[in-house]
């Protein structure tokens, strides 16, 4: 997304780290010459040595955010696979979030992952660069804890438990329902990248936001949320 004072203050970005930190690429992944559509959005991403969103916060004195980090086994009985269709929604019982519309996110000029601007901060954002909501692979949704503005649409994360529910309702009419099983919160210049966005034969959801302390006006972890297709 351009770069902007409001874009600085308010959106942010996900940027990757050069400090060497944050996991490598997988030896052996595929690195077509020219990739287009969403392999080049997966390249540019996974091609990364680490990435985060940067851009939550409600003010310096606003309270700390943590969550236990918590895994469970991969879901034994997943879903087939479901058919393309764009993600319409997002439902998450356990924190009270039902969004009925759900943003396009890419990359911007400098292959930094757009996260939804602060005015939008009570609507999540899908990664288009990864595969809907449903279908074999990771999809990627990214949702604001909170943002200049105040309070956003995942400020209850720490409500969220492994085990719960994440549903996304889809434009053919479906809902691609995720059960979480692992909870993740991680200094973003430690960003999982190969873990967050690494190949995967199964449909599995990653959803993005963002916890720990404010610093410079900006949150320093992400919270990861993991979850597994089952219905």
């Amino acid at each position: 997304m351009p770069s902007t004072p409001e874009a600085s203050a308010d959106h942010g970005t996900a940027r990757p780290s050069v400090d060497g930190r944050a996991d490598a690429v997988p030896a052996g992944a595929p690195r077509p010459a020219r990739p287009t559509g969403r392999l080049a959005a997966a390249a540019l991403l996974t091609g990364a040595l680490g990435i985060g969103l940067i851009a939550c916060g409600s003010g310096d004195k606003a309270p700390d955010v943590n969550v236990k980090n918590t895994a469970s086994a991969p879901a034994g009985n997943t879903a087939a696979p479901l058919k393309e269709s764009k993600p319409t929604g997002l439902r998450i019982p356990s924190a009270g979030v039902d969004a009925k519309s759900m943003l396009d996110l890419g990359v911007d000029g400098n292959q930094e992952l757009q996260v939804p601007p602060a005015d939008k901060g009570n609507e999540p954002g899908w990664w288009t660069g990864g595969v809907t909501p449903g279908e074999k692979g990771v999809s990627v949704i990214v949702a604001h804890y909170d943002t200049a503005k105040g309070p956003a649409l995942m400020k209850n994360v720490a409500k969220v438990k492994a085990g719960d529910t994440i549903e996304v309702p889809r434009a053919d009419g479906s809902t691609a329902t995720f059960k979480v099983r692992e909870i993740q919160q991680v200094d973003k210049k430690n960003f999982p990248t190969e873990k967050v966005y690494g190949k995967t034969d199964r449909p599995e959801l990653r959803l993005l936001t963002c916890g720990g302390p404010i610093k410079g006006g900006h949150r320093t972890d992400n919270i990861v949320l993991y979850a597994d297709l089952v219905k």
